[in-house]
Parts: structure tokens; sequence; C-alpha cells
């Protein structure tokens, strides 16, 4: 079954019995730090609030441990990761959103993609329902928000259907109101949506386009009644009470790591701020809301091996939280706080009490610095793999300044090629969860167990 004809048959038979299962919550937001593995949530507790200071997410009551291989791949990418969490059925890598059967590579290795448009053929597999999609069906409010591109993997995973994560027009098109390939479980429509990505919304026509075709699609929000906002200035502006459907893009592709935002005072908004004008808007519908709130440039930063960064980013991800926190009542809403995959970044060595964690390691028994078998010394944080190409004097960190903006740690599988190369970890991933329905987040279990925990919170 094509993609076209089988999105017609998921919104056909999209009829969702509310009364199936007592709602516990009637708002779910579902924060996905991408790649946020436990290392990372420990070094960025103690680059923010030191050894025995606490996230904000770190005070949700309910805890799990999340196993997150894919059907084909011990290590997962974010597609099927994230899309295991949001249809409950696990998928290969690579994936978005679609039947187990589903290839996202031909016979010959080829992806069936080409320019980020899909070249899915018929047969390969079909859609699969999502939370996001079974909220609209039971007349929620909906919404996604990411600091990475609208389209790409996680925030797709809760929209589109798509055999291969790299058609980003094509997802594109899924979510745009009047398209040709629009995805009618959608109804009216994804009613908040904020991130990056405004190239794959242009028609191919203008400069700043990566479309292959004359398909206008901010053109078409603009039309089903969306108020658009392109800058953190406009949305901060942004009134929710005023406003029935809200998209903001504000960079051509990914949105600016959170340290770059700052420092260059760049005119993009935070994701606490998004989250806050996404919960505005969605809130006044009387049946509830689903919102999907992504870090994803967390994931993007350990690419590089560039931890401060990353670190920096899953800060910015729990300022959200806690404005989530805020904003919500906790007796009708359930929190949800996981990644999707770990990282291969270590915690090394044994650094006194008090080190900074982007620093050299200093011993704790007298405050030296520790060298390993070579007479150098080495960092707390180290990547098991990259490329993180360096300056010969970066050989010997002595005189390295290692808590800079853009130092790159140390790696032991070295890749060739640019950073951006370390590779995903294959460990658990840990969950918070806290209010409406959050008592079964406890324990250790799949990814695709989360689905099923979501949907009965929410009675669907």
């Amino acid at each position: 079954m094509c993609v076209l004809s089988a999105l017609s048959v998921l919104a056909a038979g999209n009829a969702v019995a509310v009364d199936a299962v007592a709602a516990k919550a009637k708002n779910v937001i579902f924060f996905l730090g991408d790649g946020m593995g436990p290392v990372t949530v420990t070094a960025a507790r103690i680059y923010g609030h030191g050894e025995d200071g606490r996230l904000t997410m770190e005070t949700l009551t309910r805890t799990a441990r999340i196993k997150t291989f894919s059907l084909d791949a011990q290590t997962t990418d974010s597609a099927p990761s994230m899309a295991a969490y949001m249809t409950g059925v696990k998928m290969k890598n690579d994936v978005i959103s679609m039947s187990s059967d589903t290839n996202a590579y031909d016979a010959n290795g080829k992806p069936y993609r080409n320019n980020a448009d899909s070249t899915c053929v018929s047969g390969n597999g079909q859609p699969v329902q999502t939370l996001l999609e079974l909220s609209k069906a039971a007349g929620k409010a909906v919404g996604a928000v990411s600091t990475t591109r609208i389209s790409h993997a996680t925030p797709a995973a809760t929209y589109a259907h798509v055999c291969n994560r790299g058609a980003y027009n094509t997802i594109t098109e899924q979510v745009t109101p009047g398209a040709p390939r629009y995805n009618t479980a959608l109804k009216d429509g994804v009613d908040v949506l904020l991130g990056g990505g405004l190239r794959h919304f242009l028609p191919k026509s203008n400069p700043a386009s990566m479309r292959n075709d004359n398909l206008d699609p901010l053109s078409m929000f603009k039309a089903a009644g969306y108020t658009y906002v392109a800058t953190g200035t406009e949305l901060r502006n942004v009134n929710p009470a005023s406003v029935g459907k809200l998209l903001g893009l504000f960079t051509a592709s990914d949105m600016s790591y959170e340290l770059d935002r700052v420092k260059k005072k760049l005119d993009q908004p935070s994701l606490a701020e998004m989250t806050e004008k996404a919960i505005g808007v969605l809130k006044k519908n009387p049946n509830g809301y689903f919102l999907m709130v992504e870090g994803g440039r967390i994931d993007h930063a350990l690419h590089r091996t560039n931890a401060k960064r990353a670190l920096e980013d899953t800060l910015a991800f729990d300022a959200a939280i806690k404005k989530a926190l805020e904003l919500v009542d906790l007796k009708d809403t359930l929190i949800v706080v996981t990644a999707d995959h770990d990282h291969a970044m270590g915690f090394n060595g044994y650094p006194k009490r008090g080190n900074p964690i982007l620093g050299k390691v200093t011993n704790y028994q007298d405050g030296k610095l520790a060298l390993a078998a070579d007479g150098k010394p080495y960092t707390t944080l180290v990547f098991g793999n990259g490329s993180a190409p360096r300056r010969p004097e970066d050989a010997d960190l002595t005189n390295v300044d290692t808590e800079g903006d853009d130092y790159l740690q140390q790696v032991g599988v070295r890749f060739a090629g640019s950073p951006g190369s370390e590779t995903h970890g294959g460990g658990d991933v840990m969950l918070f969860s806290a209010g409406a329905g959050s008592d079964s987040f406890k324990g250790a279990f799949e990814n695709i167990k989360v689905f099923g925990k979501v949907k009965n919170a929410l009675g669907l």
C-alpha cells in the first residue's frame, strides 16, 4: 500500500472510543531530549547545579529505565526510537511511524529518498497511528515544538509517515493543510508547530528553498488560518488568547545552539518560550491537548563531541520542563520526560568533588592533575568514538582550555571526516514522569511500551 492511500485508510479508521479506558489525564506533554543519555543528564546536573544539585526533570516523581534498540539495530537512530514512543510499533532504523515491515533502503542499499523527497514504493509498509493522531481524533488540540527542523525525525514521528527520515520535503507536505500528500488523519491540522526548517516550507522558486517543486507550504499554512511568526520577538508578542493556530519557523535549518543563541543575542526563542506559547494556545481546547517538546540539538552537539554545547542545550531543555510545570495542573496533566537514545560519551577517571565537569581530571586524593600513561592530562568527559580533528597542541591538554565553547572532547575510536561523526550509544535511557496517569511509568521496559502507558493515561 502506498503512503498516500494508506494515510487515507488510517484517517478513515481513526475514530477513537474514548470511553474504552477511564481517562486519568486530560493533557499530555511529552518531553524528548534527543540523545540525552544518563551521562549527559549527570554531566548537565553537575555543570548547572553541582554534584548535589537537581535538574527539574529529576524532581518528577516516577522514574523508569527504557530499552531503545530498534527492529534491525542494537543502536537505534532517532526515527524508529521516537516512533516507538509515538506508535508502540518497533521499526527499522531511519523509518518514521510506519509498520514493522517497512524498509528505509532498497535491495541495493539506496535510501528511499531523493533530495529530501520520498521515493518510497507501493507495498513498502503502511502508516501506523500516532499518539498525536489519536489525540486529534479525540478532539484534543495537538502541537509539536523542537529546536531542530520541525520536519526532523523526532517531531516528524508525531505527525508524518515516511519510509526514510531524510524525506524532509515529503514530511513537510504531509503536515501542510491542503497539500496533495497531506496527512488527513491530522484533520484541520497540527494546532501548534514551532521550530526551524523554513527552507522546506518555501517553493523552489525562492532562493532560500530546498524544495524540488513549486509547492508553497508556508502560504498554505497562512491560508489555513495559522498565525505565522519568524523571530523570537514576534513569538513573544503573540497573545495565545487570540490565536487559534500557530506556526513558527525561526531558522532555515535547525535552530541555533542555546550557547550561541544567548551569547550572540540571536532573535530566536528559547525552548522554554516556545513551550510556554504552545501551552497557552493548546490549553484553550476544552477536551485537552497533546504536546511534544524536543530538545533536539543536544544530539547534534554530542555528534560533534562538543560537550559544552550539549550540556547548555540540556539545561535549556530542563528550563522548558520547569516552565511547563509552572503552567499546568498535574491533577489533569501527564508530564513525561525521556530520551530517544544514548550517545557514546563517558564519565572518566576519579575527579575530585567540585572539579569542573568540562575540565581536566584532578585527583580526589591530592587535588593534583591526573595523568594518563603517556604523562599527559585528560578530561572528565570523553567520547568512545568520533572524528574530532585537532590542532597538534591538543595532543597534550596541559595548556588547552577544555572548558572553551568550541573544545571538542577526546575520542577513543577515531573516524575519518569532519566533526559530527560520533555515533549514538546503544545503552538504556532514563524516563521521568509526574502527574495524572504517571503511576505506571516505573521499572524497566522497551520503548514501545511507553505508547500504551500514555494512551491509557489519556483514556484513548
